[in-house]
């Protein structure tokens, strides 16, 4: 099969004729169809998170239709169209795992980063950690929901639904999120970098009631933030316009060290917290969510062998919406 691999960190993937992959016990083997690229894949590319299996197959945001299961699967059958998101495997027995906190295992395994993912023409994963998919999704557009979607869904429901929301980094997973957010009746306010007049009208069009740039604040305003971005220094401007009792989400793998502030702006039960990861129950309950909000998400589309153009598109931060790799037909 074709895939696009990583060699060694900081350098571009290179496309390879490699062996298909061979099933083993619980796995799928999957035809992929679409994998959507996500900053998760820039932070292994370019060194923030350590040591990831090389050489690599990145992607983590796959959809697919099995071809072949182990016969120890159940719940699924030949030709089902899945899902396959980040979290690859769990130990199921871990302090973590018994209470229902499987995204902190201390034995989790990754999609694209210690298992090959997505950015080839078949891939495996563990049936257990795969998600049926909803009929009313194309397979182009529901792969930005696989990550983006479901660690924006994670750190939204951090937030415990607060009515004011900020979104601080108009990217991928608030331009999804903000849907819900409306579907909700949630008031979104979108932070984005200055000077990004396109980004901001484009979250208005989603229904933020305010969009503008990060250093705007607003004094005791929001309930709570999502800091999508993975900026460090967003953290104490965040704190700023965050009322009494609110809470801050933090919600990337990989952030930039943040700045001192001052313990008066923490006052008053505020709280900042971080998101690792997910859990099989977020998914689910996301991926129905998604189907009643009618989340629809925005895509630019390439080919399997232009993954490095994507990659560098998605850096830029110049993309609308999602970078998907379209494979096959």
């Amino acid at each position: 099969m074709k895939a696009m691999i990583l060699e060694e960190q900081n350098s571009p993937l290179v496309l390879k004729d490699v062996p298909k992959p061979q099933i083993k016990a619980d796995q799928l083997l999957i035809k992929v169809k679409a994998c959507a690229i996500c900053r998760t894949d820039l932070h292994i590319i370019e060194g923030d998170l350590k040591n990831p299996k090389l050489p690599l197959i990145l992607g983590h945001q796959i959809v697919g239709v099995i071809e072949e299961m182990d016969e120890k699967v159940s719940g699924f059958k030949i030709g089902d169209r899945i899902g396959v998101p980040w979290l690859g495997n769990t130990c199921h027995h871990c302090e973590y795992c018994l209470e229902d906190k499987e995204n902190l295992c201390d034995s989790a395994k990754f999609t694209g980063y210690d298992i090959d993912g997505g950015l080839a023409e078949y891939t495996t994963c563990d049936y257990q950690f795969a998600y049926k998919l909803p009929k009313e999704f194309e397979d182009e557009k529901v792969a930005p929901l696989l990550c983006a979607g479901l660690i924006g869904y994670r750190s939204y429901k951090k937030t415990e639904a607060k009515k004011t929301i900020g979104m601080y980094g108009f990217g991928v997973a608030a331009h999804i999120l903000t849907q819900l957010a409306v579907y909700q009746k949630k008031e979104v306010y979108a932070f984005t970098r200055e000077g990004d007049k396109k980004g901001q009208e484009f979250a208005k069009i989603l229904g933020a009631v305010w969009a503008g740039d990060t250093d705007t604040i607003f004094e005791e305003k929001l309930d709570a933030a999502i800091i999508f971005a993975p900026v460090g220094d967003l953290v104490p401007k965040a704190l700023k316009s965050l009322k009494k009792g609110g809470k801050i989400i933090c919600a990337g793998i990989h952030m930039s060290d943040i700045p001192s502030f001052p313990y008066k702006d923490l006052w008053g039960e505020r709280v900042i917290e971080s998101v690792a990861n997910l859990t099989r129950e977020d998914g689910e309950e996301f991926l129905e969510l998604a189907k009643k909000a009618n989340i629809e998400t925005k895509i630019n589309l390439y080919p399997l062998e232009k993954t490095n153009k994507a990659i560098e598109d998605f850096r830029s931060g110049k993309l609308e919406g999602a970078a998907v790799i379209k494979i096959g037909n």
